[in-house]
């Protein structure tokens, strides 16, 4: 039977939400088997495990040497009734055993996690000769959860206690008197060498748990900053992070856009799969920083659409001739395309659409003069928005549905501007949606937690929400 290692961490005294994000904040739910992974890469990866072998006694140090049980005065000491294992020296250990562990998430309470291992040890034997030892562990530890100053979750070790369990000869000599020594010797000696791989894994994690604060640049537009609403809850599956998304422009103002008012209802996680929801607001804020920063605008000339879509005033006299026929023919077309309000994202009935307000002034090239204004539109654009997660953001692809717009003034008499909406449309679609989605190549950033990967993740478009799930 393998040694157990016994790790409480008390995580927190509620449970998760009941399926209501109530703030406007990321929601992740962690799998446990995620955090098993966390652990069980620590002890993999790392050197936790290498940094124990070594030695444990010696003739001269030590328990055993001359200053502990084997010393002028100790129990066992020269003239003792065990004169004999004076000579026991030099045990190493020179194997541990990769952990395998269980987990179990203990409700508004913590985690039990349970480490089997075994611990091989080398040295020299009383009567001569090398002497191979093989001791099974009992590790028991608790953890509390703290805050680090930086207000990110810390497991801090409270208490570890050690129980020794069957020791094997596998090789060598030993009395069966003396038993007794290495047993009380490994008792006294193991807690101080295996007490610390614990609270290394516990570092390890910690530094996983220290991404969630985390500042993500979102390209030219600015960032978004990460950070803890609440203490981290815990259910008998999973643990939940409620995470702050701060959003700030390039020259770090934080910037803050209309909440939904409405709790969003975040759906039920599978067993053995993690989840992240990311809320509307996090996407009317990337939208509303493009408008603000003035990328949403765009001066269309011919060269920026190909040649199959028409843009000179022959083409536009053709659509409505009776308004617009007495244009000089063949001059080139200019739109000026702006966007004065914040674009408004819809996340409903599992489809993602934005709407872009726009107002569009329409000019005509004059040779050797300034353009020459024709009219101006007021418009809407209606795009759909296809979503893709990767390992750490959530990417975002548009393509124009469909554009109404109204006359807003003109230089010409009046007409009916409906009949331009099919040809302004390929005009968007080949100029306009294509800068577009250059500018969101960004994407909407996720937050990073115990190297969760989200690329192979099935996502799901909710009232006001977008949620990600992935198997564990």
């Amino acid at each position: 039977m393998l040694g157990v290692w016994s790790l409480l961490l008390l995580w927190g005294l509620v449970t998760p939400c009941q399926g209501l994000l109530e703030t406007v904040g990321t929601l992740a739910r962690i799998d446990k088997d995620e955090l098993g992974k966390a652990i069980q890469n620590s002890l993999i990866a790392g050197p936790i495990l290498q940094n124990v072998l070594g030695t444990v006694t010696s003739v001269n140090q030590g328990l055993l040497g001359s200053g502990g049980l084997l010393g002028g005065g100790g129990l066992l000491s020269y003239g003792g009734i065990f004169g004999v294992v004076e000579e026991l020296s030099g045990l190493k250990i020179e194997e541990l055993t990769l952990p395998k562990l269980s987990l179990k998430l203990l409700p508004g309470f913590g985690v039990q996690l349970v480490l089997h291992t075994k611990v091989g040890l080398h040295g020299s034997g009383p009567l001569g000769g090398l002497l191979q030892l093989a001791a099974e562990v009992n590790v028991s530890s608790r953890v509390a959860l703290g805050v680090s100053p930086r207000g990110t979750p810390m497991l801090v070790l409270k208490r570890c206690n050690m129980l020794l369990g069957h020791i094997s000869l596998a090789s060598g000599l030993l009395p069966t008197p003396v038993f007794g020594v290495v047993e009380q010797t490994l008792c006294k000696v193991l807690p101080d060498l295996l007490c610390p791989v614990v609270d290394s894994v516990l570092s390890v994690v910690n530094e996983l748990l220290g991404t969630v604060l985390s500042l993500v640049p979102l390209g030219a537009l600015g960032s978004v900053e990460f950070t803890l609403a609440t203490l981290p809850l815990i259910s008998n599956q999973y643990i939940e992070l409620d995470i702050n998304s701060v959003v700030k422009s390039v020259a770090g103002n934080v910037v803050d856009f209309p909440k939904p008012r409405v709790p969003v209802k975040v759906p039920p996680k599978a067993d053995h799969t993690s989840q992240v929801t990311v809320p509307l607001y996090l996407f009317n804020t990337v939208f509303g920083l493009l408008q603000t920063n003035g990328a949403l605008d765009l001066d269309i000339t011919k060269e920026l659409v190909p040649s199959n879509v028409p843009l000179t005033t022959t083409d536009l006299a053709a659509l409505v001739p009776g308004a617009l026929g007495k244009l000089p023919p063949d001059r080139n077309l200019i739109l000026l395309l702006s966007v004065k309000e914040a674009p408004l994202v819809t996340l409903q009935s599992k489809k993602a659409t934005v709407s872009i307000p726009a107002a569009i002034h329409m000019l005509s090239s004059v040779p050797q003069g300034s353009p020459e204004a024709l009219f101006q539109l007021n418009g809407v654009l209606t795009l759909n928005a296809q979503l893709a997660p990767s390992a750490t953001r959530l990417h975002i692809a548009l393509s124009l549905e469909r554009l109404s717009v109204k006359l807003a003034s003109s230089f010409v008499q009046s007409f009916d501007v409906t009949r331009l909406e099919e040809w302004l449309s390929d005009v968007l679609r080949a100029a306009y949606v294509p800068k577009l989605n250059v500018d969101l190549e960004v994407g909407i950033p996720l937050p990073k937690i115990l190297n969760v990967n989200f690329a192979n993740s099935v996502l799901e478009i909710i009232e006001n929400a977008v949620v990600l799930t992935v198997a564990s």
